[in-house]
Parts: C-alpha cells; sequence; structure tokens
C-alpha cells in the first residue's frame, strides 16, 4: 500500500454534511480537512497501520477519503457510543475479516502492540497473556470470540477502550486553532 490518498480524493463537499453524520461540528470538520491534508501526504502502511487503514477505507476501494477519514474518526469522540467503540476494536482484531477473533489473531496483535511500543515480554508471558484473555472471553469455549463475547469481556473490562477516546476530539478547534487559522486564510482551497 501507498499514500493514504490521491489528490483529487483529498477535497470534499460540504462539512455540514460530514458534521450531521458524526460527532463533530462543522468547524471541527474543518479543523480535521486540514489534519487530513497533512496526514495523507506523510503516511505510508506497515504492521498494525494496515488493519486501522482496512477499517477506514469502508468503501474498499483502496483509498482514505476524507469522509472516511472523518467517519471513523468519529468511533474515538468522546460522545461516540460505547457499541461504536466495541463493534470496533472487535474489527480491529479479527484480523482476517471472519467474524471471530482467534487466538492467532490476538497474538498477532499483541507482537504488533508490543513491537510499537518497543516492549519485550518472553514467549511464556505472551502466551500468558492470550490464554488468560481466551479463558475469559471465549464463554462458549469453542477457541474463539465472536462479537457477543467481546461485547462481555469489555463489559467486564472497560479498560480494553481507553484508547478508543481522543479527548481532544471534544474541542477541536480549541485545541489545534492553527488549523481553523489556516482553514479561514485559505480561500482558494477547494472545500
Amino acid at each position: 500500500m501507498g499514500c493514504l490518498c490521491t489528490k483529487q480524493r483529498i477535497k470534499y463537499e460540504n462539512p455540514a454534511v460530514l458534521a450531521s453524520l458524526t460527532y463533530f461540528n462543522e468547524a471541527q470538520v474543518e479543523a480535521l480537512y486540514e489534519l487530513f491534508k497533512k496526514l495523507s501526504n506523510s503516511l505510508t502502511y506497515d504492521g498494525l497501520i494496515n488493519k486501522v487503514f482496512e477499517l477506514f477505507d469502508y468503501k474498499k476501494d483502496g483509498v482514505i477519503d476524507f469522509e472516511e477519514f472523518v467517519r471513523t474518526l468519529s468511533v474515538f469522540h468522546p460522545e461516540a457510543s460505547h457499541q461504536d467503540k466495541v463493534v470496533f476494536t472487535f474489527l480491529l482484531y479479527d484480523l482476517r475479516q471472519t467474524g471471530f477473533i482467534e487466538r492467532q489473531e490476538l497474538k498477532q496483535l499483541v507482537l504488533a502492540l508490543l513491537d510499537e511500543s518497543d516492549l519485550i515480554l518472553s514467549d511464556d508471558l505472551i502466551e500468558s497473556i492470550i490464554h488468560k484473555t481466551f479463558e475469559e472471553a471465549d464463554v462458549k469455549g469453542d477457541g474463539k470470540i465472536d462479537l457477543e463475547e467481546w461485547k462481555e469481556f469489555v463489559a467486564r473490562n472497560p479498560s480494553l477502550l481507553n484508547n478508543m477516546t481522543i479527548p481532544y476530539l471534544k474541542d477541536l478547534t480549541a485545541q489545534f486553532p492553527s488549523f481553523t487559522m489556516r482553514s479561514e486564510l485559505e480561500d482558494d482551497v477547494d472545500i
């Protein structure tokens, strides 16, 4: 995979429409547009980012356009529903898109997260984490975790969703005023 988007896909039609579909207001959508333009020119894919890319690319066309970016980022908004966050994390862990989280998928994600964090754990400890997770989450005992089992597991372990809320998204324009200021100054941008 290459860059996050192509030049022709970077513009968007109407911030009011995206605001009505998400937890962002129009000014925040405009600020996100500035962030999107910066990110779209700098991201490449490696490791865990491939799965995140797939979740953002809900049109499945190999490109994350601005609408997909805003709508998916909305899941991380403080006002997004708990249910949306639970489903998103399930989809993130379901690497092979089988409708189940399997042991090998969980192990891949644990290893990727450890790698991203520069943490080193012994193989025995990693296996212990995976075993304990399946012991608690796989209520049916069939060697895989379905969405209902995942919902129950997250209900008992709410800290699993700690990274699913980005507080800055609540008041994006105050947190990143330079995005808003630049947006107001660039009248020639095709919005």
